[in-house]
């Protein structure tokens, strides 16, 4: 039997250490948002592949489903010999991405992959190269999304330059003292001093920010973009690689806005731990680019797309939006009915299931120890959590929304002790 020590080793003599990794034992089997290590412990997992297992680690409907794509093809390149589940299923993401114009949706294997393929599509059909990002914002790991990217550690140290025309506005974060208009007006000063509204080709905006710390993007802050894109000829994009999927109480979180963007990209819970992403969005955007500028040797796999099928069915089926946001409301009514016990807690917010808590010092400083200290503490009892924020002071919440009740009753109880010390 391996032992979670001597793999441990291993992984240091073999593997790079840029390649961060938080826990020192090594899965051997998980089921549902529960994961057992090689030594046979058990963790209750709220962390979920990174927001990649809405469905839950093996979901019968999923592992079936990618078993008979098995015994069929595994692979032929879509670009080379197509296959209809492919076009099933951009059929059904662009009947089910908001608004009743007409779409298309291509897939990629990553989140990254989907972003650059979403700023390609927006550039050639704008004929325009710049970029507006956001500060706080995660948009993928290659060298454009880095770029787009609004955070230094760990993502962009050591490895510029990075591409041009790529320009940063701050978030608005009334907790960390910057309002919608202050980000409106930072816009404005933008077009005024760096980039002249005729040269961008998008914005970038995460409906939620998650690695920036799970802050909800306000609703009259999306529509006052929607605007300013619609004067200036350029395309909206939403990132939903983090949101998508019934994580936010919706399947796709740009639900929750009045205003609807151009293109939007996902990934991650589409195929339950399957790589697969993709960009949907209007029609005629979706048609700039000339036959060959998109794809991808391993786009679209046919494992990947049978997964998201099923992942769709089981989304529907279980009702996991709604699930998602009555887990999100009882999860959120613990963490306030904390706040007298634990003073460190500045804010619990989010959107459906997609919820954190956010810690501050006495003198209202970010305080990420508290928070590593309180995940610390959690995994001690078995509980997987992960920090976010741009300060590191933010616990987010990933379980996967088919988690049973007892499980979850049982999270919680280890998170409420966690958060006491």
């Amino acid at each position: 039997m391996s032992h979670n020590e001597s793999l441990q080793q291993r992984r240091l003599a073999a593997t790079p250490r840029g390649v961060g990794v938080m826990c020192s034992f090594y899965a051997d089997r998980a089921r549902n948002a529960e994961l057992w290590d090689v030594e046979g412990r058990r963790y209750i997992d709220f962390a979920a592949g990174i927001a990649v297992l809405n469905t839950g680690h093996r979901h019968p409907k999923v592992a079936a489903a990618i078993s008979a794509q098995l015994e069929r093809f595994t692979h032929t390149a879509y670009q080379v010999v197509p296959y209809e589940s492919y076009v099933a299923l951009a059929e059904r993401i662009n009947a089910a991405t908001p608004g009743t114009h007409a779409k298309k949706t291509a897939f990629f294997t990553t989140g990254a992959e989907a972003v650059e393929n979403a700023v390609k599509i927006a550039r050639a059909h704008t004929g325009r190269p710049g970029v507006i990002a956001f500060g706080g914002g995660f948009h993928g790991r290659t060298l454009l999304t880095m770029a787009l990217t609004g955070k230094v550690a760990p993502y962009k140290i050591g490895f510029g330059p990075f591409p041009s025309d790529i320009y940063h506005l701050p978030f608005p974060n009334e907790l960390h003292g910057v309002t919608q208009a202050q980000s409106l007006q930072a816009l404005q000063h933008l077009f005024k001093t760096d980039v002249e509204p005729t040269r961008v080709a998008a914005i970038i905006i995460e409906p939620v920010q998650g690695e920036g710390g799970f802050n909800p993007v306000p609703p009259t802050f999306f529509q006052a973009l929607r605007a300013v894109a619609d004067q200036h000829g350029i395309v909206l994009i939403a990132d939903e690689v983090q949101t998508g999927f019934a994580r936010t109480g919706k399947l796709f979180a740009s639900e929750h806005f009045d205003a609807q963007p151009d293109l939007i990209t996902f990934a991650k819970s589409l195929a339950g731990g399957m790589p697969l992403s993709g960009v949907c969005g209007r029609a005629e955007i979706m048609d700039a680019p000339a036959p060959g500028g998109l794809g991808g040797t391993y786009a679209g796999n046919p494992l990947a797309v049978a997964a998201a099928h099923a992942v769709l069915d089981v989304i529907a089926e279980e009702k996991l939006a709604e699930r998602g946001q009555a887990l999100g409301e009882r999860i959120q009514a613990r963490l306030q009915g904390l706040r007298r016990d634990v003073p460190q807690i500045a804010d619990v917010r989010g959107l459906g299931a997609m919820v954190a808590v956010e810690f501050n010092d006495a003198s209202g400083h970010p305080d990420a120890g508290f928070a590593k200290a309180v995940q610390d503490r959690a995994l001690e009892q078995g509980l997987l959590l992960l920090t976010c924020g741009t300060y590191g002071n933010v616990i987010r919440f990933l379980f996967p929304l088919t988690i049973e009740d007892t499980l979850f009753d049982e999270a919680l109880g280890i998170l409420d002790a966690a958060l006491r010390g």
